[in-house]
This record gives C-alpha cells, structure tokens and sequence, in this order.
C-alpha cells in the first residue's frame, strides 16, 4: 500500500488502529483547525490501560460520538473509556434501524438499502449509501454535530472500521466550518492506509467477523476511494447547497456552525 501520509496525525494505539487527530487541516479563509478538538476512530472495545490513559490524561477526551447502531453496541458490550466517569458517551446512529448490518460489509448489506444507495447515485453505491444516512437520519447525523460542538474537550468520533459513517460525520463537520476539499477527501481516504488491520481486528469479534468473511477481497471492497468522498461533497452542492444548506435545512443554523466553528479552529 506504499508508505503511510506523514501529514495524517496518527494516534498509535494498542487496542485501535484508525485513530487519528483531526487537526492542522487548512481551511479555504487561511485558518487551520485545532489539534486535541476533534478525532476519528474505529472500533474502540481493545483499548488498553495505556490506550486510556494517552487519549483521556494526555489528549484530554471527554466526549465519544459513537455512531454504530444499537446491535452492535449490545453485541459488543461495554468498551473501556465508559467505565470512566470523566468520558461521557453520545450515541447517534446514522443506519435504518433494522438488521444488523455494519459500515465494514457494503455489498452485504440488504437488498432494499443497496437498491436505494444505487438509485441515489448509480455510479457508486457507497456514495448512494453516504447520501442515505443524510435522507434516513437526518436528526443522528446533526446529533453528532452538536455532540462535536458541545464536548468540553476532545470529541472522538467512531464507529467500527472509522471510515463509512465516521467519514460522513466527520467530513460534514469540516467541510461546514471551512476545511478546504482536498484536505476533506485525503482525511478520509487516508483510512485505507489502514485498512488491512481494521479489518484484522474486526474479524476478532462475533459481531463483525461474518460480514467480513462472507466476501473474497473484503480489503479491496472496503478501502476508501477518494472518488466516493469527492462524488457525495459533489451531491452535496448539488442537492443541498453545500454542507451548510443541508445543515440549516435540518435545524442546524448558523449559530450551530459557528458553535461548530469555535470548537475545531478556535477563537478568532
């Protein structure tokens, strides 16, 4: 897969391996988010004593924005940073709430779902599903937002791969507050750096492992493409307005976005 992007700000981690720190992306008006705001993971139930420590007392986490879908969470059971009293938990699930299907097994998933992604936009199916979660759970995806916004400290954003509905969540959230494209696109396509150990810690658990090894490639289907981002901040503008009109049309004003704003750039 070539050498790892020496400007992703990677978290090494002994229970997780897509964690990463969100900040010293440019934004289109010259300004940079800040680092220790806002980060992106994956599945977070092998955290260490040491992987604890490093994200609470070092980094400073106070809010997981958890984004998989109640099976799951019951599946899993209770991941390390809930049994910590200064970490508090927002769950905002961005999946129909039927089945059990999971962001790591896209050509798995139902016939109904896969038929509505392909009818939102044809020329790529994860694209079609990206788009989904905007039109099926609208008030989750803006739950996340305000659940970013209104952690004390850092806000980590998951799911269980921390590439499908973590980068739907999280490139909503930059691209609102000004991050320019390019720099949007290459976050999330940089979780295909990593994509062959994700997938390794998955088939570890009973609740991801069918999905994965019901398909031949599971790497190659499941690695982010750069195209898929690029395509849904194109739906984006195109159905919506941008990110911003799609917020607002979903009750998430201005005075959100600069909340928003706030906490990933800082005070101006």
């Amino acid at each position: 897969m070539g050498s790892e992007d020496e400007d992703v700000r990677w978290i090494e981690l002994d229970g997780a391996v897509n964690v990463r720190d969100l900040g010293g992306l440019d934004t289109d008006d010259g300004r940079a988010t800040v680092a220790g705001r806002l980060l992106r993971g994956d599945n977070l139930q092998g955290l260490s004593p040491a992987d604890v420590k490093l994200l609470v007392d070092d980094i400073g986490v106070t809010t997981v924005v958890d984004l998989r879908a109640p099976g799951e969470i019951e599946s899993e059971g209770p991941g390390p940073l809930t049994r910590v009293g200064s970490v508090r938990h927002r769950y905002h699930s961005v999946l129909p709430e039927a089945g059990s299907a999971t962001d790591v097994a896209a050509d798995a998933l139902a016939m109904l779902r896969r038929d509505g992604a392909l009818s939102r936009y044809p020329d790529d199916v994860r694209t079609g599903y990206y788009l989904g979660y905007l039109e099926d759970r609208p008030d989750q995806v803006t739950g996340a937002l305000r659940s970013i916004s209104q952690a004390p400290g850092a806000a980590l954003v998951n799911c269980a791969a921390g590439k499908d509905r973590t980068g739907v969540v999280v490139a909503l959230a930059l691209t609102a507050v000004g991050v320019k494209r390019d720099a949007v696109v290459a976050d999330y396509a940089a979780s295909g750096e990593r994509i062959v150990a994700v997938l390794d810690r998955l088939r570890a658990s009973r609740t991801y492992a069918a999905d994965i090894n019901s398909r031949p490639n599971p790497a190659a289907d499941d690695t982010p493409r750069p195209e898929t981002m690029a395509a849904f901040l194109d739906q984006l503008d195109v159905r919506y307005g941008g990110a911003a009109g799609w917020l607002a049309e979903h009750g998430f004003g201005p005075d959100e976005v600069g909340a928003l704003r706030a906490k990933l750039l800082g005070s101006t």
